[in-house]
């Protein structure tokens, strides 16, 4: 009797396109890591201060909704296409070539546009390559496989903002170190551009590791009598397991409490004046923590099922929410930050997982474009209504609200019924 050990498992979950995709999310989050979570400072040397949470929101929002189209758009499309590589390489191409053109913005709606761009080429790839990688795994080891593709992604995040910290020592010095002002200086703003031009390098990368490494995989056939969703359009999202609509509706909710991490950044910056330095360590400890958690907990999610783990994770996020709103002191700041983390490893992978749980092979394009566009299109209220209060009332009331919404959310997912296709 053959007995397959736990490294032998996991071997064979993270190898093939799996790995190779997530080589090339690596790549990819190493240079949009090195632009991403230093916007907010960079917003502050082109619109006034008491504005820069605005921008923010609005940034955010309007890119990752209007994106978030294009994933149900790509997905389904994928599945009519029967093939996944092309759009993952036509998305990726886009914010490779588009995301260093950051460099040359001069004013704040130009950095909005071109994060909007940024963003366009997420959404054309996002949801043809999830089906990918679910149709690389098994349904035993799906949960690790994808909790892996996040951990490279945020291993990605964590060498990105590394190599920011060695590009701006080496424009700014010591005075990387230095807090003081609300507003970035002229010598940060020129740093920042040429570490933004920079960002192009690791995107070539990840382009040359997709389209050299990574292998086609055609969607397994639908059973001859399930029925078809050929006809396209809202026929496809409604012959979609009952189950995954609801859960999506669930997440949807869920979405509305989470606004961009980068009010994180902006909340170092603007109420612990924390420097370029502190920030970039504060970015850098989020995805250490969230690589920590990621792999057991998807792990644990094919071992005990998906919902606990995501019950928990969201539990966790509106504690920590809860916990920003009253947090005394930079040192609680920072274990904020840390358990932070722990939300992100219990529900990233996991989430995406369960949608392949639901969701037969042929249509999996289809509900991982409607997963990623209904979370998605919630970020647009969630992130600019998070920065709006911001502005008109404070932080504190910011980050209840969102607590609370987590909250709600968490008791309808307790109380979801969970069947598989």
């Amino acid at each position: 009797m053959n007995v397959t050990s736990p490294r032998d498992s996991w071997r064979a979950a993270i190898s093939g396109n799996v790995l190779m995709l997530g080589v090339v999310s690596m790549f990819t989050d190493i240079s949009s890591e090195m632009i991403f979570p230093l916007l907010p400072v960079f917003f502050t040397g082109l619109v006034p201060v008491q504005l820069a949470a605005v921008y923010v929101g609005l940034m955010e929002g309007i890119a990752e909704s209007t994106a978030s189209l294009l994933k149900l758009v790509s997905g389904r499309f994928s599945d009519a296409l029967g093939r996944r590589k092309p759009l993952a390489v036509m998305g990726y191409g886009i914010s490779a070539a588009g995301r260093p053109l950051m460099a040359l913005a001069a004013a704040g709606w130009h950095v909005i546009t071109l994060r909007f761009l940024d963003r366009i080429g997420k959404g054309i790839r996002t949801a043809p390559r999830d089906a990918l990688i679910s149709d690389s795994a098994g349904a035993s080891s799906r949960g690790l496989a994808f909790s892996f593709h996040r951990a490279m992604d945020h291993a990605g995040a964590v060498l990105g903002a590394g190599l920011s910290i060695i590009i701006l020592y080496a424009f700014l010095g010591y005075g990387l170190w230095a807090g003081g002002s609300a507003n970035a200086s002229p010598e940060e703003m020129r740093a920042l551009r040429w570490l933004f031009a920079l960002a192009l390098i690791p995107g070539l990368f990840a382009m040359a590791a997709l389209v050299r490494k990574v292998r086609e995989i055609k969607p397994a056939a639908r059973p001859n009598n399930a029925e078809t969703t050929a006809g396209g359009g809202w026929s496809a999202i409604r012959q979609l397991p009952p189950p995954f609509l609801k859960f999506t509706g669930i997440v949807t909710l869920f979405a509305l409490s989470n606004s961009s991490d980068l009010f994180l950044i902006f909340y170092g910056k603007t109420k612990f004046h924390l420097s370029l330095l502190h920030l970039i360590g504060l970015w850098i400890g989020l995805h250490v923590a969230k690589i920590v958690f990621s792999l057991p907990g998807g792990a644990l999610s094919d071992k005990f099922g998906r919902r606990p783990l995501i019950i928990a994770g969201w539990s966790v996020y509106a504690l920590v929410y809860l916990g920003m709103a009253v947090a005394p002191s930079v040192g609680v700041f920072w274990a904020l930050i840390a358990a932070y983390g722990l939300y992100y490893g219990l529900t990233e992978g996991v989430e995406k997982a369960l949608v392949a749980d639901f969701v037969a092979s042929a249509d999996r394009g289809t509900a991982y474009g409607l997963y990623h566009a209904a979370v998605g299109i919630a970020a647009l209220p969630a992130s600019l209504l998070f920065g709006v209060f911001w502005a008109a009332v404070g932080p504190r009331i910011a980050f209840g609200t969102g607590a609370a919404l987590a909250a709600l959310a968490t008791l309808l997912m307790a109380r979801l019924r969970l069947g598989t296709a």
